[in-house]
């Protein structure tokens, strides 16, 4: 039996425009807590790592502690939990499909392509949110940040749900808008096309990818080379 190829998916700023409400659920902690509120090109550039990274890069910024090394328990677990409870709670409000992500995933299914999520979003969370815009039945598998023991840029993140879908790494492709995505990526010696005007602090010219597109419009003609 021929094996099968696989894709893996992140999902903020690759398969789902999530920036609108990840914004909105933002600012509501930071002003309940009493911290300035961000933009939409700084709130994109603090998504990737998980709600407690995007809180303390926030608040004490890039050059400072990481939220998992700040010492006050209290602010640290009563952001994230009031984070994740109002965004849960408003999870589509404004949040769309990348352009061609439908038309692209129903293409993979007819090409018999294993397909899965990747993301650093909480597990639960990734899947209401892909079951809430219509996406969900397309994967085999869907890999939050809290599933296993380690999570993007660490290739196991990657290398380990692949394993789980019998497949090869070989015969994989990762599909992502960041340079968190592109390095683990790049350590599982997995291809990357990347996303332009993702959610990065970086350009996009500036991560490391084999492919770079707009949106998943004609992105079939890519991913034929490598099947």
């Amino acid at each position: 039996m021929k094996q099968k190829f696989t894709i893996l998916f992140d999902l903020d700023g690759t398969l789902v425009d999530t920036a609108p409400d990840l914004l909105i659920a933002h600012n509501h902690v930071m002003k309940k807590f009493g911290y300035p509120t961000k933009s939409m090109a700084d709130l994109k550039s603090l998504v990737g790592k998980g709600a407690g990274a995007m809180m303390g890069r926030s608040i004490w910024g890039q050059a400072k502690k990481e939220f998992s090394k700040v010492s006050d328990e209290k602010i640290k677990k009563n952001m994230v939990s009031e984070f994740v409870d109002f965004y849960g709670k408003n999870i589509i409000n404004e949040s769309t499909l990348i352009n061609g992500v439908k038309e692209f995933l129903r293409w993979c299914k007819d090409e018999n392509i294993s397909m899965a999520v990747c993301t650093n979003k909480t597990e639960h969370l990734a899947v209401d949110l892909l079951k809430k815009i219509g996406i969900y039945d397309y994967f085999e598998y869907v890999a939050g940040h809290n599933t296993f023991e380690y999570c993007k840029p660490d290739p196991r993140h990657l290398t380990t749900i692949i394993e789980i879908l019998d497949g090869d790494i070989k015969k994989s492709l990762m599909i992502g808008d960041s340079e968190t995505d592109a390095n683990a990526a790049k350590a599982a010696n997995i291809p990357v096309i990347l996303l332009e005007n993702g959610y990065t602090e970086k350009n996009t010219t500036e991560i490391y990818h084999n492919h770079l597109i707009k949106d998943f419009v004609s992105i079939e003609k890519i991913v034929t080379k490598y099947l």
